[in-house]
Formats: C-alpha cells, sequence, structure tokens
C-alpha cells in the first residue's frame, strides 16, 4: 500500500486517456484507438499529445506497453476502482481531517440519491460489516 500512496496523482487529460484504456479493458488499445476516441477530428499534433501523455502514465506506473506488434498497445495496470479510492481518501484528507464519515456524509446531504444508488451503498456498508465481524 505505501507503493501506491506514494504513486503520482493523474492530469485531468491523463485521466481521460485512463477512460479510454479501462473501457478497452482486455485488448488495450493503441495509440490511434485513443487518439481517435479522445480527438475525433485530430490529427499529427493530437496523435503526439497522446503518445506524450502515455509516456507520462507509463512513468508514473499507470500504464504499461506491449511491444509484441507493430502499433504498440497500451493497457491500464491501476483499476479505476483504486484510482477513485484513491483520490477519495486524498479527498478525505484534504477537507475532512481524513474522515471518510464526514466526506460521505457531505456527498450524501448535498445531492440526493436515487434508490438503486441507495441500495448499493448499503450493499457495500453490509459487506464492510460481515468483513470486519470476521476479523
Amino acid at each position: 500500500m505505501a507503493k501506491d500512496a506514494a504513486k503520482q496523482d493523474v492530469t485531468d487529460a491523463e485521466l481521460a486517456v485512463m477512460e479510454v484504456l479501462w473501457d478497452a479493458a482486455g485488448p488495450g488499445a493503441v495509440v490511434r484507438e485513443i487518439r481517435e476516441k479522445l480527438y475525433p477530428r485530430g490529427g499529427a499534433a493530437h496523435h503526439s499529445t497522446v503518445q506524450k501523455l502515455l509516456e507520462r502514465l507509463e512513468a508514473k506506473g499507470y500504464v504499461r506497453r506491449e511491444t509484441g506488434e507493430l502499433a504498440h498497445r497500451f493497457f491500464a495496470t491501476v483499476p479505476r476502482d483504486e484510482l477513485i479510492g484513491r483520490r477519495v481518501r486524498a479527498i478525505a484528507d484534504e477537507l475532512c481531517g481524513g474522515s471518510m464519515a464526514t466526506l460521505l456524509t457531505g456527498l450524501v446531504r448535498s445531492q440526493p440519491l436515487k434508490p438503486a444508488e441507495i441500495r448499493e451503498l448499503r450493499e457495500i456498508i453490509d459487506r464492510a460489516e460481515r468483513s470486519r465481524k470476521q476479523k
């Protein structure tokens, strides 16, 4: 966990690339496919931008490159849930003195939840309670 906590955060532009890679999942994606998703009418400059973003993400440990093909294929190495969790924890630390309860309460009070969201939260809380009782 210490290694994960030390990972640099991603910029908004890098996050857009990660979204494409998460959606691509198993097969990953080549630079051209990512560029087409992010910049449908983009040209060489956008292609270079995507390449640079992938290089940065690879250096940060968020992306891996597979070089077996003519065009390199890229894969997300950090699951979406992990990045969300890390960012939410950072927000709780910054705004709520580290209290997830305060953060979650503030979120729920600021925006009413849909019935499906309430059910999902109840299931998560139930699983957390069962897990805690088993320990």
